[in-house]
C-alpha cells in the first residue's frame, strides 16, 4: 500500500469571540495573566540566547549534546506547564457550562467505561504517537498557542504523496469550547488548511493530491470552510489555498443541518444552552448550516467550485443519524455537486473510526477511503491489493462490550 502523508488538525481555536450568546467569560485578568506568565516562562526556558549564556566559555564541540538537550528540555517542560493550566482552567469552566444534569452524568460515566475497554488499544496507538519517528507533532500553524497540527508521514520518500487533512470531531467541545465558538473553529480549520496547502510539500506531500476529511463535529466543521472558501473564491476575494487544491471531500458521521440538530442534540445530552453558545446563537444556524446554505441562489457559483464529496454514516449512528448526510447529498445534487452518499449497515458513530480500526483485519472505511485516493494510481492499487492484514488491537470480547456501553 502507498500511504499517504496525513495531516490531523487540532481543532484548537482562537478565543472566544464575544458575540456567543449565554456565554461565560472564559477567564479573569488574573488567570490570563498567569497563562501569559507561564507562556513567557516556555519562551525564557527555550530561548536559545539565554542557554548560551549558560555555557559562555565553554566552546568545545562536545558541549553541544547537552545544549541541544537543555533547549529542548526546557521547551517541553515550558509547554507542558502552559498546556496543563490551560487545560485545567477550560475544564472548570466547561464544568460550570454542563453542570451536574442527568443526561450528562450518565453519559460521561459510560465514556469513562467505553475508554477503559479500549485502553489496550489506545495505549498502543498512544506509544506510537509519541515514540515514532514518522509522526511530527504539535506543529504551529497559526499566532495562537492552541494553533497546532500532527503530522503523519509515510515510511517511504520516493516521490511526493498525496495528502489528506483530517480535522477530528468531540461534539463541538473537546479540544474547542470553551476556547471558541463555531466561527473560531471553522476560522482555525481553514487556516491548518492553509498551512497544508502551502507547506506540505517540504514534508513530501503533493500540494496538487490534497484530500480534506472530517469526522463528526469536525465534519461540519470542515464542510464549513470549504463551502466559505468558496465562496470566497467565487467573489474574487484574496484567498490563502484554493478550492480546487482539494481533489475530494470526505464526510464521516457529519451533522450539517443545525436546525435538525439542536433538538436531537439535547436530547442526547449536549444541551440546548450549551449548543446554542457554541453556535453563536439561532442567527447564526443559517451561516453554519451547509445544507442550507447552498439553498442560497447566491452561493451557485461557489458550488460549481466544490470538489467531489464523499459521505459516510452508519445505519446505527444514534449521536448524528445517517439522515444527515442523506439531506446534505440532496442539497448538493440541487447545485450539481458530485456527490456519493455511503451507508455501512449496522455501524454506530464510533465503529467507523473507532473499534473498526482497533479490531484490525479487514476496514471497509479506510479501504474505500485509498481506493478512492488510489483511483488512477494502478501501481499503487497493485499494492494495495497484496497488503499484510492489518494488526488487531483489541480482545473481540473488549470490543463487543464497549459497543454495548458506548454513549455515542
Amino acid at each position: 500500500m502507498q500511504p499517504s502523508p496525513e495531516i490531523r488538525h487540532a481543532d484548537r481555536c482562537r478565543p472566544m469571540s464575544s458575540t456567543a450568546s449565554e456565554f461565560k467569560e472564559v477567564g479573569t485578568a488574573d488567570s490570563d495573566e498567569m497563562e501569559m506568565a507561564l507562556l513567557d516562562g516556555f519562551n525564557r526556558l527555550s530561548s536559545p540566547e539565554k542557554v548560551r549564556r549558560r555555557v559562555s566559555g565553554k566552546s568545545s564541540a562536545d558541549e553541544s549534546p547537552r545544549i541541544c538537550r537543555q533547549q529542548s528540555l526546557g521547551r517541553d517542560i515550558g509547554h507542558a506547564a502552559a498546556e496543563t493550566y490551560l487545560i485545567t482552567r477550560l475544564s472548570f469552566n466547561l464544568l460550570g457550562y454542563l453542570g451536574v444534569g442527568y443526561r450528562w452524568i450518565t453519559r460521561l460515566l459510560a465514556l469513562a467505561c467505553y475508554a477503559m475497554l479500549l485502553m489496550p488499544g489506545f495505549l498502543q496507538v498512544a506509544f506510537l504517537y509519541f515514540f515514532s519517528s514518522q509522526v511530527r507533532r504539535s506543529i504551529v500553524y497559526g499566532d495562537q498557542p492552541r494553533n497546532r497540527l500532527d503530522l503523519y508521514i509515510p515510511p517511504t520518500n520516493d516521490g511526493l504523496k498525496p495528502v489528506v487533512v483530517f480535522v477530528t470531531g468531540g461534539a463541538w467541545i473537546i479540544g474547542n469550547f470553551p476556547q471558541g465558538t463555531i466561527s473560531d473553529m471553522v476560522s482555525d480549520a481553514s487556516q491548518g488548511i492553509s498551512f497544508v496547502c502551502n507547506n506540505i510539500s517540504a514534508f513530501g506531500g503533493d500540494p496538487n493530491r490534497i484530500y480534506l476529511m472530517g469526522q463528526s463535529a469536525g465534519a461540519h466543521i470542515s464542510a464549513c470552510a470549504l463551502i466559505d472558501q468558496a465562496i470566497k473564491e467565487s467573489r474574487g476575494e484574496s484567498i490563502s489555498w484554493s478550492v480546487s487544491q482539494m481533489k475530494a471531500y470526505f464526510g464521516l458521521s457529519g451533522g450539517y443541518n443545525l436546525f435538525n440538530l439542536v433538538e436531537h442534540c439535547h436530547n442526547r445530552g449536549l444541551y440546548r444552552s450549551i449548543f446554542l453558545s457554541i453556535m453563536e446563537g439561532e442567527e447564526s444556524f443559517e451561516q453554519f448550516s451547509p445544507g442550507v446554505r447552498l439553498k442560497d441562489p447566491s452561493v451557485r457559483k461557489a458550488a460549481s467550485l466544490l470538489p467531489h464529496i464523499v459521505l459516510f454514516h452508519g445505519s446505527e449512528d444514534h449521536s448524528i443519524p445517517p439522515e444527515a448526510s442523506k439531506t446534505f447529498a440532496e442539497a448538493l445534487r440541487g447545485v450539481e455537486v458530485k456527490t456519493e452518499v455511503i451507508v455501512y449497515n449496522g455501524k454506530t458513530h464510533t465503529d467507523l473510526f473507532l473499534q473498526d480500526p482497533l479490531r484490525g483485519g479487514k476496514d471497509e472505511l479506510f479501504d474505500h477511503i485509498v481506493s478512492l485516493i488510489h483511483a488512477n494510481d494502478s501501481d499503487a492499487l497493485r499494492k494495495d491489493a497484496f497488503a499484510l492484514p492489518r494488526k488487531r488491537l483489541v480482545p473481540e470480547f473488549l470490543l463487543k462490550l464497549a459497543g454495548k456501553v458506548s454513549p455515542f
